[in-house]
C-alpha cells in the first residue's frame, strides 16, 4: 500500500507592517499610560556634612558589636532621625515625602508623614542587598548616598507587576529603559537622594569596589493629623 505524503502546513506568522510610531501617526492610535511606578531623584550635596557627622558616629557604635558577615559584609547603624544636628535634612525628606504622596493624588490634607526608620548602611566588597519591599505601614522609602566609590553597587528597582513577570518576553536591549524592562538601575553619587513608594521592590547589586559604599536608608509612614479646632465664637 502506497504511503500518502503528509501535507506540509505552512504556519502563518503575523508581523506588523508598520511600527507603532507609524500607526500612531497614520491612524491616530492613542496610547494611555496608567499605573505608573514613579522614582524621584534629586541632588542635595549641601546635606553631606551634617549627615556624614551623625552617620560616622552611629557607625562607630555599630562596629563595636557587629562583626562583618562573610556572606553579606555590611554594617548597619541604629535609627538617628531624631538627631537635632540633621534637622534640616529630616525636614526636607519629610516635606518631600508628603509632597510626593499629595501630588500622586492621595488625600493628604489631614495627614502628616512620620519617620519609622533612618539608618546608615556601609557595604564592603562583595556585599549586596536582595530585592525586598518595606511593610509595617511604610509609604515612602528612600536613600541618601554619602560615599560611592567607583565600581560600587548600583541601586535597582524591580517591576512590581506580577502578571507581567509571569508571562514576560525577552527584551530587545536590556541596557535601554523601555516598557519591557524588568528592572531599572541607577548609579549613585554622593549627595544623590532617591524616593519611591514603599511597594516598589529595590535591591543593590554586588559591591565590587575595595572601599565601602555608604548611604542613608529611610522609611516614612502616614499618620492622621486632625485640623486644630477653631476657637468658639464669642456670644454677643
Amino acid at each position: 500500500m502506497a504511503k500518502v505524503a503528509a501535507k506540509k502546513v505552512k504556519k502563518e506568522v503575523c508581523k506588523a507592517a508598520e511600527s507603532v510610531a507609524e500607526v500612531v501617526k497614520n491612524t491616530q492610535l492613542q496610547v494611555a499610560y496608567h499605573f505608573p511606578c514613579p522614582i524621584y531623584i534629586i541632588e542635595r550635596p549641601d546635606f553631606l556634612d551634617a549627615v556624614n557627622t551623625v552617620s560616622e558616629e552611629a557607625l562607630e557604635v555599630a562596629k563595636k558589636t557587629q562583626p562583618l558577615n562573610e556572606i553579606y559584609p555590611v554594617h548597619m547603624t541604629g535609627n538617628y532621625f531624631g538627631d537635632s544636628r540633621m534637622a534640616s535634612f529630616t525636614e526636607f525628606v519629610g516635606a518631600t515625602a508628603w509632597n510626593i504622596l499629595n501630588e500622586q493624588g492621595y488625600a493628604m490634607q489631614d495627614k502628616a508623614v512620620s519617620f519609622t526608620e533612618m539608618w546608615t548602611q556601609e557595604h564592603h566588597k562583595h556585599s549586596a542587598m536582595d530585592a525586598h519591599v518595606h511593610g509595617f505601614g511604610s509609604q515612602i522609602v528612600g536613600f541618601y548616598f554619602l560615599e560611592t566609590p567607583e565600581g560600587g553597587s548600583n541601586v535597582v528597582f524591580h517591576d512590581p507587576r506580577a502578571a507581567k513577570v509571569q508571562i514576560d518576553l525577552p527584551e530587545q536591549d536590556m541596557s535601554a529603559a523601555t516598557p519591557a524592562s524588568k528592572m531599572i538601575n541607577f548609579t549613585p553619587k554622593p549627595g544623590m537622594m532617591i524616593f519611591a513608594n514603599s511597594w516598589l521592590a529595590h535591591s543593590f547589586t554586588r559591591h565590587a569596589a575595595d572601599l565601602p559604599i555608604k548611604f542613608v536608608h529611610f522609611n516614612l509612614t502616614v499618620i492622621h493629623q486632625p485640623q486644630a479646632c477653631p476657637a468658639p465664637a464669642e456670644v454677643i
